[in-house]
């Protein structure tokens, strides 16, 4: 049976229209012309599609291709190292970047680590609305890149692309090239309408083509049967099988997305199929217009499947959920969106005295001696936001009470909250911020939001922690507002005075459903119902496998882990060690990234190495990076033994 990846690719190599210039560009960098090339026009104009013909010839000549799509990529210092793991080993690589818009603050990162380090016969292409910065062409970048923008089709082409969706060359075709005005995206919305024998409204006043032609399709009597599909597909960032299934339960999912991927304005993306971004924010235009009732019942059905994944380990869908809230209150502590403009980074060498450069005088001043200690002691604690330049603009340092270093019970601000945390029925789940600061010159959201993000993604070794200990300074615009909206408890016993300045010590308990149920719920009071009751499936099967993990040697400490079994300190030593084992077997995907986290678990507990630093080594991966791992891989194991108990 032909597959969904084959129906779309065959698709889309039919339908391609030959952009001779454009192709010969690319053709001489497949050849031996720059290893870099940065496409650029603006949205709808075809540059994805290109992107698709490029990766067909580079196969086609011996590339190994290797895509990367900037709406799949969270703002992560490991994002990218993931989606390219062993690239660098790699012979005739082809890596193709596309919507780079999305994920410009990477700039700064692929010119200064990952391009320098790719092989001779390497080749990358960059495909983006924006142009590139004069950063591209700096620093010897001029004499390896060459630019490529994207212009719309010429009239001729533009009957070719309606000619190959049947239309012919007659008043109704070159009516659509004058109002498509070369965009690709609009001559093949406006070729879907006219043959399926509707018409083309081309008289419209609307001065956006793309929005009057997706009205048009929108409209509720075309192709009913699928109108739901089409609706999905607008408000969730990407549709896949089992969310067709979920959301529409009496239709017929796999065919739903076999029609929905046959669409002019969809493409593969993540195991499932995304809207072209100008079509998805027009049908949800559309639809919240024509039936608000029917999209707030939609938004839930694809609320409530995101959030049964992500509750059984898939924490990234984190992303998902976040698309589908409209709080800004609640997106200034806690978004991806800002990726286009930051990124998360580790430490670097020179980070610290930037630090202190830039707090010398501020209220924050006190504090810094503490700083130190985290960034010279415990620099995994440490995150930091950079921008498309790979200039210092924030940190954060943020922490779990299991994982916090024994110097941190003296700091100011942590000591009393640690105290506190360690009280908590599971303490593993709570999640500490020492620092969340902005190092610009005016206060940027963009920045807080990305380091809140931080915090929970990746500093809380429970995956979905319950509980969150913010750091308010009352005087920071939208901080109090952030706190109100997650529903925060302002706990005076635990605020700090730093100078003249007082933190307050914001506690949000987010539920047994944590930070990813308390996303849910406020999805359903957005949409005027009541949240539904949360179940804690894992309780404290983190801490447990993080104790087991580092006791494996020593038997009387698993005899008295809450996983073992058996009626002798011997049968239930063993048995701990075999299920840790069996889940370290099985709970890792084969992508490249999972199974670099699950390398990280063997060289650190399973067959360690003499140290974690040499384990670091071993692995090619910074202190900090590995310590990542180690935690990613305490929260796998954790996962595969929730859903193996889930009934």
């Amino acid at each position: 049976m032909k597959t969904l990846g084959a129906t779309v690719a065959g698709l889309d190599s039919a339908r391609f229209v030959n952009r001779i210039a454009e192709l010969g560009q690319l053709d001489r960098l497949l050849d031996a012309g720059p290893r870099v090339m940065l496409v650029h026009g603006p949205g709808g104009v075809g540059k994805s599609t290109l992107m698709r013909e490029l990766a067909r010839r580079g196969v086609e000549r011996g590339f190994s291709v290797r895509w990367v799509e900037g709406r799949e990529l969270p703002p992560g210092p490991d994002a990218l190292e993931d989606a390219l793991a062993g690239v660098r080993n790699e012979q005739r690589p082809l890596i193709v970047i596309d919507t780079y818009e999305r994920i410009g603050a990477l700039g700064g990162y692929l010119r200064k680590a990952l391009l320098p380090a790719l092989r001779p016969d390497a080749r990358v292409v960059i495909a983006g609305r924006t142009a590139p910065g004069s950063e591209w062409r700096e620093g010897g970048w001029d004499n390896v890149v060459e630019e490529l923008r994207v212009e719309g089709l010429s009239d001729e082409h533009a009957l070719e692309v309606l000619a190959r969706h049947g239309l012919q060359s007659d008043a109704t075709a070159h009516s659509i090239v004058r109002r498509a005005q070369g965009s690709p995206l609009a001559l093949t919305l406006a070729a879907d309408a006219e043959r399926r024998g509707q018409g083309w409204r081309g008289d419209g006043e609307s001065p956006d083509v793309v929005r009057a032609i997706v009205a048009q399709l929108a409209d509720p009597e075309l192709e009913p049967e699928h109108a739901s599909t089409l609706w999905i597909a607008a408000t969730a960032r990407i549709t896949t099988l089992d969310l067709l299934a979920a959301a529409l339960p009496d239709a017929d999912a796999r065919e739903e997305l076999r029609w929905l991927a046959s669409r002019t304005f969809a493409e593969r993306l993540g195991g499932g199929v995304a809207l072209h971004d100008l079509v998805a924010g027009a049908l949800r235009d559309e639809l919240s217009r024509q039936d608000p009732l029917g999209e707030r019942e939609l938004r839930r059905r694809i609320c409530d499947h995101l959030y049964e994944r992500a509750s059984r380990g898939e924490t990234l869908l984190a992303i998902d959920l976040a698309h589908l809230t409209r709080s800004p209150a609640v997106r200034w502590g806690f978004a991806w969106q800002p990726r286009a403009r930051f990124r998360l980074d580790e430490l670097r060498a020179g980070d610290r005295e930037q630090i202190h450069a830039r707090l010398a005088g501020t209220w924050h001043e006190p504090l810094l001696e503490g700083t130190d200690r985290f960034i010279e002691e415990a620099p995994e604690h440490v995150m930091c936001v950079r921008d498309a330049h790979d200039r210092l603009r924030g940190y954060t340092i943020a922490l779990t009470p299991p994982d916090a270093p024994a110097f941190s019970a003296e700091d100011p601000l942590l000591g009393a909250r640690l105290e506190h945390a360690r009280r908590l029925p599971d303490p593993g789940q709570a999640v500490l911020w020492r620092d969340v600061i902005d190092l610009g010159a005016q206060p940027d959201p963009d920045v807080i939001s990305m380091l809140g993000m931080a915090g929970v993604v990746l500093r809380a070794s429970h995956g979905n922690p319950r509980y969150a200990y913010l750091p308010i300074n009352p005087k920071l615009p939208g901080a109090l507002e952030f706190s109100r909206a997650l529903g925060a408890r302002h706990v005076e016993a635990l605020d700090a005075a730093v100078g003249k300045v007082r933190i307050e010590c914001h506690v949000v308990d987010y539920g047994a459903g944590g930070v990813l149920g308390a996303q849910r719920d406020l999805i359903y009071r957005e949409l005027g119902l009541a949240p539904p009751e949360n179940e804690d499936r894992r309780g404290s099967l983190t801490a447990a496998v993080r104790h087991a993990l580092r006791n494996l040697d020593r038997p009387h400490a698993l005899a008295d882990s809450e996983l073992a079994t058996g009626d002798t300190l011997d049968a239930r030593a063993s048995s701990v060690r075999v299920l840790i084992e069996e889940a370290a077997e099985r709970a890792f995907a084969p992508g490249a990234g999972e199974q670099l986290t699950r390398q990280a678990l063997i060289v650190g507990y399973l067959d360690p190495a003499p140290s974690h630093e040499l384990a670091a080594e071993q692995l090619s991966l910074s202190r900090s990076a590995y310590f990542r791992r180690l935690q990613r891989a305490t929260e796998r194991i954790a996962n595969y033994l929730a859903a193996e108990r889930s009934p």
